[in-house]
């Protein structure tokens, strides 16, 4: 069976475009369910989320994701704002980047540490050390994986996570470095418009 991972990221967005993330996600994994596609989240997911990652398998997952790769647009109230006056919120969807993708990423630069799993996720937490932080020690960059009842399943949730992560602070720092990050944010918001959405039930705009 195939399989992809989509990376849905609210960049430097603010809290409403988070919140758009993690609806989003939700909103996906229905529509995957639709095609008869199985989609699940690679780690918990909050009522808002700067960037998660969204695993989908089935004999058309690729082209359910093609479709859906590219600037996500929901039009609609912020859920934190009542009177903001904008009604556009844009977030970015794409193949979510392997280590192997990024040549920075080299295996002797990341170190891998055994904790014990806080919070939600499962009977297993907090009883075992399962979960796992992966540090990028050239960066700094460190992520968690906790929802996986193994260590190597969390580790390698965490590799994705830690690449999605390096990724996104490059492209932060390369807007930064040519102009700031209202640019960027200008930029997904001008970006490949591929679906919207529209009020709290997330209908599809045609």
């Amino acid at each position: 069976m195939s399989e992809i991972i989509l990376h849905i990221s609210a960049g430097k967005g603010p809290k409403e475009c988070q919140w758009v993330v993690a609806q989003l996600a939700r909103v996906f994994t229905k529509e995957a369910k639709n095609h008869g596609l199985q989609a699940k989240l690679l780690e918990q997911s909050g009522d808002v989320e700067a960037s998660l990652l969204l695993s989908v398998s089935g004999d058309q997952c690729t082209s359910f994701a093609k479709d859906r790769i590219g600037t996500i647009r929901w039009i609609g109230s912020s859920p934190f704002r009542p009177r903001h006056k904008r009604k556009n919120w844009y977030v970015g969807v794409s193949f979510a980047p392997t280590v192997e993708e990024i040549p920075q990423l080299e295996n002797e630069d990341i170190a891998f540490q055994a904790i014990r799993a806080s919070g939600p996720g499962g009977q297993h937490v907090n009883k075992t050390d399962s979960a796992v932080r992966a540090t990028h020690s050239p960066s700094g960059l460190s992520v968690v994986s906790q929802d996986q009842r193994s260590q190597f399943a969390n580790k390698k949730i965490a590799l994705l996570k830690l690449a999605a992560r390096f990724e996104a602070e490059k492209q932060a720092n390369e807007a930064h470095s040519k102009s700031d990050v209202w640019q960027q944010n200008q930029s997904l918001e001008r970006g490949n418009e591929v679906r919207c959405y529209e009020g709290v039930k997330f209908k599809l705009r045609k």
